[in-house]
């Protein structure tokens, strides 16, 4: 079987969903992973195809893919890319003989001529068009919408990362329970050991994760840190990685001293070397479809608070301190307790280790693997 998967419009760091090149390149990894290791047949004669772009090249064309890299369009050009997800992408997939088309976008094509795979990761666009409608453009937001009802509806197969996800498009989208499959993402491997160096003892603080979309509540962190401040002893330092210093010009003197905002981090290695250096790992969206962040904080052996909302009480189990994201009282004594009592600190680290058995990259390409082939 020929898998077709469409990362032409994924470049690293751009788009409203950044995240999905990290899902999408760390699927095909472990794809290509499992049948390097596996004895069934019908996955090691499987092909892997990728239809990327000139700035992915360097990632996706990986040993074990056959990748091709589309030179007729360009995929920072919005109607380009329009034109190819809507048309031009099932021409290609014929073309290369695909059994399989998979978007790990969630958008599917207006044809459906080769069986195509879509992966929903949540229903975001929804949730801005009830709470935030004025933040996007209503008219693109309602076409997104419309897209994912269409392809949700029409794929030959749905994929999404969570039960809470799952729900959401039940609620949202027309397609029967038992056509959607629930496969939970996985996490990059670190070797925590090789991120730690010889410098001597750094400054402790606590690291954040969010950006401007108003679902990532940077706003809710920022005041909830601004409590802590006000009642912890010794407050430490916060990092906040996804949006850049200006966030801050309006805020206190005291935060603008104790807050450093890191706005986008290229390399991987150095994301992962700044959580593991922290005491305590803040996560606060208002909604998201698995959410990761905690669970790569949880593998850098760093406590974890985050929302009760959404998928991250699924997915961080009892592994975490689960808060509202919108009560800062409660975040701020959550924060103070988390960095000064040990013992909650060694059972959060421990429970957080346990958690990750859940996610692992073998259970991961396994269960893709099965649904693709069916």
């Amino acid at each position: 079987m020929r898998i077709i998967f469409d990362c032409f419009k994924l470049i690293k760091g751009t788009g409203k969903s950044i995240g999905i090149y990290n899902v999408a390149l760390e699927l095909i990894t472990q794809l290509v992973s499992e049948q390097k290791t596996t004895s069934s047949k019908d996955i090691v004669n499987s092909e892997i195809v990728v239809l990327g772009n000139s700035y992915n090249k360097i990632d996706f064309a990986m040993d074990g893919v056959e990748f091709h890299e589309i030179t007729k369009y360009d995929p920072k050009n919005k109607k380009q890319c329009l034109y190819w997800e809507l048309f031009y992408v099932v021409k290609v997939a014929k073309k290369l003989r695909g059994d399989r088309l998979f978007f790990p976008r969630g958008f599917s094509a207006l044809r459906h001529s080769v069986k195509d795979i879509i992966l929903v990761h949540d229903c975001i666009p929804f949730y801005y068009n009830e709470h935030f409608p004025k933040f996007f453009n209503k008219l693109e937001n309602h076409y997104i919408m419309s897209r994912l009802k269409s392809s949700v509806k029409n794929s030959y197969k749905v994929i999404t990362i969570s039960k809470s996800s799952k729900k959401d498009i039940l609620h949202y989208c027309k397609r029967k329970a038992d056509d959607i499959n629930v496969i939970y993402n996985t996490y990059k491997f670190v070797d925590f050991n090789s991120l730690q160096n010889n410098e001597g003892e750094e400054k402790q603080y606590i690291c954040a994760i969010t950006s401007t979309l108003p679902h990532k509540n940077a706003e809710g962190i920022v005041r909830s840190y601004q409590t802590y401040l006000e009642i912890a002893e010794n407050p430490l330092d916060l990092i906040l990685i996804g949006v850049d210093q200006s966030f801050i010009a309006k805020e206190s003197d005291a935060i603008k001293e104790k807050v450093k905002c890191l706005k986008y981090i290229d390399s991987n290695d150095e994301l992962y070397r700044i959580i593991s250096k922290s005491s305590a790992f803040l996560f606060l969206s208002l909604i998201e479809g698995f959410g990761l962040p905690p669970i790569e904080a949880m593998q850098l052996k760093v406590p974890v608070i985050c929302s009760n909302v959404s998928s991250l009480p699924e997915v961080v189990g009892d592994a975490a301190i689960l808060v509202d994201p919108r009560d800062y009282l409660s975040i701020a004594q959550q924060l103070d307790k988390v960095i000064n009592e040990e013992s909650l600190r060694i059972y959060l680290i421990q429970k957080g280790l346990e958690n990750l058995e859940r996610f692992s990259g073998e259970k991961f390409a396994k269960s893709y693997w099965n649904t693709i082939l069916e």
